[in-house]
């Protein structure tokens, strides 16, 4: 190593680490100073020694807060890493113990696969790690990944393209499509064909997190309402004789429930396949069970 590498890792410490990472979150410098315990003072010289060090404003000003360069945005899963492991050194336990833990997982989720999973994940965590909760946000891919970006989730599941720098994409599960509708439709009795599924009538659910225009883009069919989320036109379907083209794990895991049947296609269905986006190099041991109670929960 250079005499120039070691002056410069003397220069950092992980008081400015911190400093970028919820710049990087926040893009205020007083909502960092009150998260940190420090005074705005004390912000506006960290920013200073980071501009410095890494030779970049790495922050602008505008009228909305801080806002990050390329470069800070290259430097931003690096530094999450580098903090990750300053803990995972520091702490005398690196593990996760889930009946002890008292751990919130944030992660951003499609409505449909929050519908699919949430409750048999509650069932899962009160019988493994009572301590345990999550939250989950509604987010479209690009949002989904400027709060992983910036640490505000630990992952996030949806349809993801190929893996951005910094990033990694695993397969979480795969599904299809069906046709949803109340148990004594009058004019459906197990099956349905296309000439039927193109005139009795669709609840369409859409939204940036769902999976929409998959189905019926370039057909003609009779359309009754739009709805934001899968399961509101999974209701809304138990009381009328509107259909619902969903996919098929959302449908069966609520049609007893809501009393519906759960129909094949006229049509071969398109393949849903649904991932997980993480921060490359993040081990966490936390997120890690978490995301095996997840796998789970698509599971039962």
């Amino acid at each position: 190593m250079s005499e120039f590498d070691f002056n410069q890792i003397r220069r950092l410490d992980g008081g400015l680490l911190l400093v970028f990472r919820e710049l990087m979150r926040t893009r205020r410098a007083g909502a960092v100073a009150q998260r940190l315990g420090l005074s705005p003072s004390a912000i506006s010289h960290a920013l200073t020694r980071l501009r410095d060090l890494f030779d970049d404003p790495l922050f602008i000003r505008r009228p909305h807060g801080f806002e990050p360069t390329r470069r800070a945005e290259e430097l931003g899963p690096q530094v999450e890493a580098l903090i990750e492991l300053t803990g995972r050194t520091l702490s005398r336990d690196a593990g996760f113990e889930p009946l002890r833990s008292t751990r919130t997982f944030r992660f951003a989720a499609p409505e449909f696969v929050t519908a699919l999973i949430g409750a048999e994940l509650i069932g899962q965590l009160k019988a493994a790690a009572p301590g345990v909760n999550f939250g989950v946000g509604f987010f479209g891919e690009e949002d989904a990944f400027r709060a992983l970006r910036r640490g505000e989730i630990d992952f996030a599941i949806g349809r993801f393209g190929a893996a951005r720098p910094g990033f990694i994409v695993e397969p979480l599960f795969e599904d299809g499509y069906c046709v949803a509708a109340r148990r004594d439709h009058p004019q459906l009795k197990g099956a349905i064909d296309g000439a039927q599924w193109r005139d009795i009538g669709h609840i369409y659910a859409w939204s940036a997190s769902e999976v929409g225009g998959d189905v019926g883009s370039d057909v003609r069919i009779k359309h009754l309402a739009s709805v934001p989320q899968w399961l509101t036109a999974l209701v809304m379907a138990a009381s009328t004789d509107g259909l619902v083209t969903c996919p098929r794990r959302l449908a069966e895991r609520h049609a007893a429930r809501l009393g519906l049947q759960v129909l094949d296609t006229p049509f071969p269905p398109n393949t849903i396949s649904v991932s997980v986006m993480r921060r490359a190099g993040a081990n966490d041991a936390g997120v890690d069970w978490f995301l095996g109670q997840v796998r789970e929960a698509v599971g039962a």
